[in-house]
């Protein structure tokens, strides 16, 4: 296993819509890349990773809400879809593809149900609320190009955006004098 590097916005492959995982994919090499994924996922820390958050444009991520790295609590949907939600709940949001640790509320379904491929490529049903919910729905998006600020509104977003601007210029200054 390995600690990929995780791009951040305004990278173009966080906006591209992953393709899917076909069936002759399922091979060792996916299984590395799914292993692969929840290390990063873990040492970054976070609670789910999208495919394209490590710069692979597929249809892939892998979800562990609880943090125990066991395989009980450890998800992979493959080529998800929601099929069936319910409500609509705030709750806040962080994305480790948004630097600085940056977090915002943003109004997602209270209940989803999504159909998805495991690891293997069987095909699985998922049924979430709370944080489990939000993350299965927080990487869809991701999946389909969508980061969780494009979820905030315009002064909100933009607001972030210029913060991050911000600090990521200090960040190059301080780098610059520290150097000298």
């Amino acid at each position: 296993m390995a600690i990929r590097d995780i791009i951040f916005i305004p990278d173009p492959r966080l906006r591209q819509v992953c393709d899917p995982v076909t069936s002759d994919e399922f091979d060792d090499a996916l299984q590395t890349l799914i292993d692969d994924m929840f290390e990063t996922m873990y040492h970054a820390p976070g609670v789910g990773l999208a495919a394209n958050q490590i710069g692979i444009t597929k249809s892939l991520a892998v979800i562990d809400v609880v943090g125990s790295e066991q395989p009980a609590d450890q998800y992979v949907i493959i080529n998800p879809k929601i099929i069936d939600s319910k409500g609509e709940v705030g709750m806040s949001a962080g994305c480790l593809s948004v630097p600085h640790q940056m977090i915002g509320t943003v109004k997602r379904a209270e209940w989803v149900k999504v159909a998805a491929l495991d690891r293997f490529g069987n095909p699985i049903e998922l049924e979430g609320d709370g944080l489990f919910g939000h993350c299965l729905q927080h990487e869809i998006d991701h999946l389909n190009g969508i980061v969780f600020v494009d979820r905030l509104s315009t002064l909100k977003r933009e607001r972030m955006l210029a913060k991050i601007g911000k600090l990521d210029r200090l960040i190059t200054k301080q780098s610059t004098q520290d150097s000298q």
